[in-house]
C-alpha cells in the first residue's frame, strides 16, 4: 500500500509536472492504469450495454443459424428431388434396356423369318430352273429325234418314190384338203 501512496506523491516530483508521461515501474502504476482504463472505458462507453452487445451477438447467431437451416432444407429438397430424377431415369433406362432386348429379338426373328423365305424362294427357283431345263433338254432332244426321223423318211422316200408314187400322193392330199374344205364350207 506504501507504494500506491507514494505513487500519488511522486506525481509532483515529475519534472514535467502537469504533463502526461509513462511511469515505468509496473508495481507503482498498475492501479492508477486500471482506474485510468475504467474512467475512459464508463466515459465512453455510458451508451454501450454489454447486454445489448450479447443480444445483438444473439439475434446474429441465430439468425445464421436460421439461414442455415433454411439452405439444409432447400438443399435436403433438392437432394430429394434429384433422387426422384435418378430413380425415373433408371426405371427409363432399365425400360430402353428390356425394350431393346425385345426389339433386338424381334428383328432376329424377323430376320430369320425374311431369310427362310428368301431361301425357299431361291429353292423354287433353283427347282423351277432344273424343271425348265429338263424341258429344253427334252424338247431339243425331241426336235434332234425328229429331225432325224424326217430326215430318214425323206430319204426312204426318195429312194422309194418314183414319179407315180408321187404324183398319186399329191392327188390324194389334194383331194383330202379339198373335202375339208367343203366341209368347213356348210358348217
Amino acid at each position: 500500500m506504501k507504494n500506491v501512496t507514494d505513487s500519488f506523491v511522486s506525481l509532483g516530483h515529475w519534472p514535467s509536472a502537469g504533463s502526461f508521461g509513462f511511469n515505468t515501474d509496473i508495481l507503482a502504476t498498475n492501479p492508477i492504469n486500471l482506474i485510468v482504463v475504467l474512467g475512459v472505458l464508463i466515459f465512453f462507453g455510458k451508451g454501450v450495454c454489454v447486454s445489448d452487445l450479447l443480444d445483438n451477438r444473439k439475434q446474429r447467431i441465430l439468425s445464421t443459424i436460421r439461414n442455415s437451416e433454411e439452405l439444409r432444407g432447400g438443399a435436403v429438397e433438392q437432394l430429394e428431388k434429384a433422387r426422384a430424377r435418378l430413380r425415373k431415369v433408371e426405371m427409363e433406362a432399365d425400360e430402353y434396356r428390356v425394350n431393346g432386348y425385345s426389339e433386338i429379338e424381334r428383328e432376329k426373328i424377323n430376320l430369320i423369318n425374311a431369310t427362310d423365305e428368301i431361301l425357299e424362294r431361291l429353292e423354287n427357283y433353283k427347282n423351277e430352273t432344273i424343271h425348265f431345263e429338263q424341258q429344253r433338254a427334252i424338247n431339243q432332244v425331241r426336235q434332234r429325234v425328229f429331225q432325224q426321223a424326217l430326215q430318214g423318211a425323206l430319204g426312204t422316200l426318195k429312194g422309194c418314190l418314183n414319179s407315180e408314187l408321187h404324183l398319186r400322193t399329191i392327188s390324194a392330199n389334194i383331194g383330202m384338203l379339198g373335202a375339208m374344205n367343203m366341209k368347213e364350207i356348210t358348217d
